[in-house]
């Protein structure tokens, strides 16, 4: 069954995208939830349309993310956290604390979700992290992590 995807499906399409899927994915999910209709002859305008907002608002969006990756582009983030002795720490510095130090020092807004960690930092040092801010555009930022008095 051809349809008109009105939004973003993962493994499936994108906005404005008229796609070929299966009649029962189609019928229980995509059409009841709202997020495509059936593509007849006459929606061939409308996808156009929605591809072009689309284009216009991820322009917009990779604009912003340049933006915001020339302000991060070898910034120094500083982060205190509860350490035992030996520099271990009292629980972890996660994603949402990393957005947050940004946010409190660079005044750039990431949601925490673009952030790139291995794995939760539990120690004291300085830890380069990955931040994505778009599709292809990322930069890295160095978290220092001490030790709160």
């Amino acid at each position: 069954m051809k349809v008109l995807l009105r939004d973003d499906i993962a493994g499936v399409g994108r906005r404005g995208d008229i796609v070929k899927v299966a009649g029962g994915f189609a019928r229980n999910f995509l059409l009841p939830e709202g997020r495509a209709i059936v593509a007849t002859d006459g929606v061939e305008g409308q996808a156009q349309l929605m591809r072009r907002g689309r284009d216009l608002r991820e322009a917009q969006d990779r604009t912003a993310a340049e933006a915001q990756a020339t302000v991060l582009a070898g910034a120094v983030i500083p982060i205190s956290a509860r350490a035992a002795g030996g520099g271990r720490l009292f629980g972890s510095i996660g994603p949402a604390d990393v957005a947050a130090a940004i946010l409190a020092t660079k005044g750039v807004e990431v949601d925490r979700r673009h952030i790139v960690l291995p794995d939760h930092i539990k120690e004291t040092g300085s830890f380069d992290v990955t931040v994505e801010l778009f599709a292809d555009v990322a930069t890295v930022v160095t978290v220092e992590v001490s030790a709160a008095s």
